[in-house]
Parts: C-alpha cells; sequence; structure tokens
C-alpha cells in the first residue's frame, strides 16, 4: 500500500536543498539496484533551483548519469529552445552540465518538431516513448492545486491514455502536453514539491482530502512525499 509522508522544511532554499539530496540519493539507489534510473522532471521556479544545487552536490558524482533516463511530466507546446520550456529550463541549469546519454534524455516534442503544431499528434508521439515504471516523478504544485497540465475542472482530467493535449489552458501558453493522472500514479514515488504562501490555500485543501485538487490525486505507488516549506505547508492540519 502506497504511504503518504510530508517533509516540512523552513524555507525555499532549504527545500531545494532537500529534494536536491533526496534525489540524488534516489538515483544512486535506483542504479545500486538495477543499473539505471527513471525519473520525470517537472518545471517551474522550485524545480529550477533544486536542478542547479544537484550541479554543486558532491555525492551527484557517485551517479552513472550515463544510466539515467530523464522524462518531463508536462510541456509548454512552444518551439524548441523557447525559454519558457520546462526542457529549456532543466537544460540551463543542470542537464547541458552533465554527461547524458543524448539517447537517453526524452523532452516533449515542441511546436515546430516532426508534429509542427498538432499537439494532439505531439502528445501522441510522446506516448510511444514513454516507458514505465518511472522510478521517480516530480511534480510541482499551483496556486489552485494544479500538477503537470492538470487544471481544476479542465477536461484532460479525464483522459485515460498516457498522455494528453491541453488546450484553453487557464495559465499561459493556453496550449500544453501533459502525462495524465493514470500515468502519474503507476510511477514508483511521486514527489509533490511547493514552496511559498501563494501555495498554502492549494497544499492545505489536497493533504486535507479537497478531491477537486488535481494534487490531491497524484500518488505514487509505494510512496508519495510532500516537500514543503513552512509557508506552503501552513494549512496542512
Amino acid at each position: 500500500m502506497s504511504k503518504t509522508l510530508v517533509v516540512v522544511v523552513p524555507d525555499a532554499d532549504i527545500l531545494a536543498a532537500t529534494v536536491a539530496s533526496r534525489l540524488v540519493a534516489k538515483i544512486v539507489d535506483a542504479q545500486a539496484e538495477r543499473g539505471t534510473a527513471s525519473i520525470v522532471l517537472t518545471g517551474g521556479r522550485i524545480a529550477a533551483k533544486v536542478l542547479r544545487t544537484v550541479k554543486d552536490l558532491p555525492a551527484a558524482k557517485a551517479i552513472d548519469w550515463s544510466r539515467v533516463d530523464l522524462w518531463w511530466g508536462d510541456e509548454r507546446f512552444l518551439p524548441a529552445g523557447d525559454p519558457d520550456r520546462n526542457e529549456t529550463q532543466a537544460r540551463e541549469a543542470l542537464l547541458d552540465a552533465l554527461p547524458l546519454d543524448p539517447a537517453r534524455v526524452h523532452p516533449m516534442p515542441a511546436s515546430d518538431g516532426l508534429d509542427g503544431d498538432d499537439a494532439e499528434a505531439a502528445a501522441a508521439r510522446y506516448a510511444t516513448e514513454v516507458r514505465m515504471p518511472f522510478d521517480l516523478l516530480m511534480l510541482g504544485v499551483g496556486e489552485d492545486g494544479h500538477v503537470a497540465s492538470l487544471f481544476p475542472e479542465h477536461p484532460v482530467l479525464s483522459e485515460t491514455g498516457t498522455t494528453a493535449a491541453v488546450h484553453n489552458s487557464p495559465k499561459p501558453p493556453p496550449t500544453r502536453i501533459t502525462l495524465t493522472m493514470p500515468t502519474i500514479q503507476e510511477a514508483d514515488e511521486v514527489w509533490l514539491i511547493a514552496a511559498g504562501p501563494d501555495k498554502t490555500d492549494a497544499v492545505g485543501a489536497a493533504l486535507n482530502g479537497d478531491k477537486s485538487k488535481p494534487a490531491a490525486h497524484a500518488t505514487g505507488q509505494s510512496r508519495t512525499y510532500w516537500l514543503l516549506d513552512e509557508a506552503a505547508a501552513a494549512k496542512r492540519y
């Protein structure tokens, strides 16, 4: 049975350091067990801070980066290299500095890729590439309780395939690609990461069982971690 654990630290900087250390340990453990690790990255301010912190951790030298598979939980459907893409931000924060195997880095398609501006075709293409289960899937939590690009009351929440195209997103840009909730729930561990007072209400609602918040449904097969700073966790009880 999946366990849910809540970890609260004083502030966003300590949260980034905590998540970075846990991420390195998770990858090292997965590689010790099977030789490889499969990680789903997220976007946002705290995610970029986590990745920048990983770069400076001595323990990260224990990772064989050539045997890490990297995926994304969602992406803004924009041209390759656009600064608002989660992939672009992750590469700048960490990935470009690592000896990764390019064949094991799996960004979601861009709007100027093989499928052009056809988000449905791009999402379907990514679905054929995805290999589950993931060892770890990281998610930021939005002010409205969304995770990945799964927004409250949005039709995409009912999608049951591996991936979905998102149109009319309440946050710009309006077109996105996302893993679906069933795919998220297939990960061995899911980490929900949030910092700041703008996340307090959403985190509190989800942790207190408000099923209208997509974050309340994001659970891992073995463990679900809520990794929070004190401001985001203020209404967790």
